[in-house]
């Protein structure tokens, strides 16, 4: 693993242009300044109590996620490249996406191994044949970017599902904009605050062909236990749409409708925070209470669209995510504008030889594990640790791929010793509709506050900052 390439400064310790401003303030302003205000946000955070919970801990108590309140600056050039590849990628994913539950296409010319697609246990059968309004699949995608130098950025996985954190890129411009007004006056900054108008028009563009009045749009939620209910109840908030859960929904003649004061609701558009496993128990798991009996009727029938579609899960495969490069070339005949990170498939054998050999140098990830659980990550692993998943790889290879331990780009973070670099990474929201693909400029940083680390998931104890993209 090289250097990180530092954002602020290169690799040559110069400070890149797009932070001069930042480097500037940073001088002149008191280290006690930086960490009064770093308190004050926990406290607006807490008090309009931004926390998610992290499942199966002991003390699964509410948490904040830690805010960090130096920014992460991005010059328009770079952006514009992000956008480009942003924008190529997703395209890609929904056309891979239609094609797998319908034509095979990309499976009968051998690119991809079936048995990846049909084994998968985010495939659904129920979605062979089945049209989704305006071939639409992936309404809101989150692809989490890193960044290895100042012109290469990787992707480092596709969410298709249900992606979160866009509370958090929302919440976070807002404090920064309530802290640090004359930081900001000194810059100009692409706004993110369009992002739920953005969001709104995409979702009632994919409404049902034969929709003829205004869209009806709902957001689902699995309700207040779940670790992202918070998000969702903001969410639904800045839409203007009705919080749901799947008790405030009925499917009658294969219509969904709402139940309300004034009497049933047709609903047009479901954004579901919901996995495919609950969202109908007449179709899938029959025990879940949290979904709407008889919703898939529904969906198969026409009358309703869910973002995301079902099925979507099938791209959030690392092992599927390893043949992306290929997938772009396929459908849309074109070099990938986005590199993945080279990946070695387990399944294979010659990879697997490759993988086993060099453990301590390789990061380990389940093909379907999310969160940064479940992985290793060779160089600081110990001895012990290393030989465990040895053997796990040996028993069950096709489980796991393996990755170099990338060096990712570090961004100034305000730390107790004052400010210093820590890796991040990034995660745009891109929004694909009948009106096209939009992404707002920036997206939600993460980054690992710990010194060293490169896990920056929340649910590890990573942070997040907000993004500045430079208005040109």
């Amino acid at each position: 693993m090289g250097l990180a390439f530092d954002e602020m400064k290169g690799h040559g310790g110069d400070i890149r242009p797009a932070y001069n401003e930042l480097a500037r303030w940073l001088a002149e302003v008191p280290p006690d300044v930086l960490d009064y205000r770093r308190r004050e946000a926990e406290l607006i955070f807490r008090r309009i109590g931004i926390t998610f919970a992290v499942y199966g801990e002991a003390d699964a108590q509410e948490r904040l996620i830690p805010f960090d309140v130096i920014p992460r600056i991005m010059a328009a050039t770079e952006w514009q490249l992000l956008e480009k590849g942003l924008t190529q990628r997703v395209k890609a994913l929904n056309a891979f996406i239609g094609d797998v539950y319908n034509e095979r296409e990309i499976l009968r010319a051998g690119l991809v191994p079936e048995d990846l697609v049909f084994r998968n246990p985010a495939f659904r059968p129920e979605m062979n044949g089945q049209r989704v309004p305006h071939d639409i699949y992936v309404q809101i995608a989150g692809i989490d970017i890193v960044r290895v130098d100042a012109d290469t950025f990787y992707v480092l996985e596709d969410n298709a599902r249900t992606p979160s954190g866009v509370s958090y890129m929302l919440e976070n411009r807002e404090i920064m904009m309530r802290l640090f007004p004359e930081l900001f006056s000194r810059h100009r900054i692409a706004p993110v605050e369009n992002y739920p108008d953005e969001l709104l028009a995409t979702l009632k563009s994919v409404a049902p062909a034969r929709t003829t009045r205004e869209p009806n749009v709902v957001l689902l939620t699995p309700g207040v236990f779940n670790s992202a209910y918070y998000e969702h109840s903001f969410l639904a908030d800045k839409l203007g749409v009705e919080l749901v859960e799947g008790r405030d929904l009925f499917v009658k003649d294969e219509v969904v409708y709402m139940r309300t004061t004034q009497g049933p609701q047709r609903v047009d558009v479901i954004y579901r925070r919901i996995d495919d496993d609950f969202l109908d128990p007449l179709t899938f798991r029959p025990d879940s209470a949290l979904g709407v009996p008889g919703l898939m009727a529904a969906y198969q029938a026409g009358n309703v669209t869910l973002a995301n579609a079902v099925g979507t899960g099938i791209a959030d495969d690392k092992a599927v995510y390893s043949f992306m490069p290929e997938i772009v070339k396929f459908y849309l005949g074109e070099e990938p504008i986005l590199k993945n990170v080279p990946t070695w498939r387990c399944r294979e054998e010659e990879h697997l030889a490759y993988v086993l050999d060099n453990l301590q140098d390789l990061v380990v990830k389940e093909v379907h594990g999310s969160g940064g659980y479940g992985m290793l990550i060779g160089p600081t692993a110990s001895k012990v640790a290393i030989e465990q998943f040895r053997a796990k790889l040996k028993t069950a290879p096709k489980n796991f791929i393996a990755q170099p331990t990338l060096a990712l780009s570090t961004s100034p973070t305000c730390v107790e010793q004052g400010v210093a670099p820590r890796h991040v990474d990034l995660r745009p929201f891109v929004l694909s509709g009948r009106n096209g693909v939009r992404i707002v400029p920036g997206g939600l940083t993460r980054v690992a506050l710990k010194e060293g680390s490169l896990v920056v998931n929340s649910s590890q104890g990573g942070g997040t900052k907000d993004t500045w993209v430079l208005d040109r």
